[in-house]
Parts: structure tokens; sequence; C-alpha cells
């Protein structure tokens, strides 16, 4: 398993949260159902590199920009 940021993940793949951005950043990811720990699934990166996370059946845009500062493990 490989520890590595979330703008590295691909369509498909299947992550772990392993650690959020401190802050009132961290504050909005917990709010929408991200936070450590948590196993969700890469839907879709679109162009610019904005990813798109799936939990369970809600969908979640991850801007590029804050995908670099979120680690994760790849499942």
């Amino acid at each position: 398993m490989n520890n590595i940021t979330l703008d590295k993940a691909r369509k498909g793949n299947l992550i772990t949260i392993v650690n959020l951005p401190g802050g009132e950043i961290n504050a909005q990811l917990i709010r929408i159902g991200i936070s450590e720990g948590e196993t969700l699934a890469c839907l879709q990166r679109l162009p610019g590199g904005t990813i798109i996370l799936q939990k369970n059946r809600q969908e979640i845009a991850v801007g590029y920009d804050l995908a670099k500062n979120i680690k994760i493990i790849l499942r």
C-alpha cells in the first residue's frame, strides 16, 4: 500500500484517507463526510485535476490544489 496524495488517485481506485490539512479546511471536509480513516472510491478525474469521490451514494468533487494536500493509501 502506497502513502501518496489524493491528486495521484485514478478512476476506479479505492482510497483511504490518512491525513487531512488542518484548520478550516479540515472542518469543512469533515462536514461533508471526508475524515481520516474513511474509504472512498475515485469515480472520475476531470480536466484541470478535479477529482470526483464517492462515499456511499454521495459524490464529492475535490479540487486539484486541495487534493495535493490530502494524504491517502491506495487499496
